[in-house]
This record gives C-alpha cells, sequence and structure tokens, in this order.
C-alpha cells in the first residue's frame, strides 16, 4: 500500500525536475519518492559517500606506491581488463 503526498514547488524547480526525471527515463514522482528516501535513510550511512571519498584522497599515493600496477591511471592502461 502507497499513500499520496501533495508538495508545490515553483515552476522552475518542476521544469528541473521533468529534465532529470527525463534523462533518467523516470517520472518525476519516481524520483522525488527515491529523494525522499534517501533523506530518510539510515542515520549511519549519511555522510558515508564523504567519508569514503575523504579516505581515498588521503591514501591514493600510499595506494599508489604500494600497488603500482593496480593504480587507477594504470587501469585504463592498454592490455588491461576491467
Amino acid at each position: 500500500m502507497s499513500k499520496s503526498v501533495t508538495i508545490r514547488v515553483d515552476d522552475a524547480l518542476h521544469a528541473l525536475l521533468k529534465e532529470r526525471a527525463e534523462a533518467e527515463g523516470t517520472t518525476v514522482s519516481a524520483l522525488i519518492t527515491q529523494a525522499a528516501h534517501d533523506a530518510v535513510r539510515a542515520p549511519r550511512l549519511e555522510g558515508a559517500a564523504a567519508v569514503f571519498r575523504d579516505f581515498i584522497d588521503g591514501a591514493a599515493d600510499a595506494f599508489d606506491a604500494a600497488f603500482p600496477d593496480d593504480a587507477p591511471s594504470r587501469l585504463d592502461a592498454p592490455g588491461r581488463a576491467a
């Protein structure tokens, strides 16, 4: 069972939502539903992507030095499988 929720957005935001939905092959309703899910997801996940990016940024040089053949810049080299 699902519930209907009505929100009001201005014309500019509505146009952006329609454009994004069309680009993703979905509907405005589905796009907003996903945004609502993202807004209430588990608190332990909040900021997880930022923490991961910070870790990668700080460890990238060490990783590249320890595993030179697996450095991201080498993964796209000719002869390497993705």
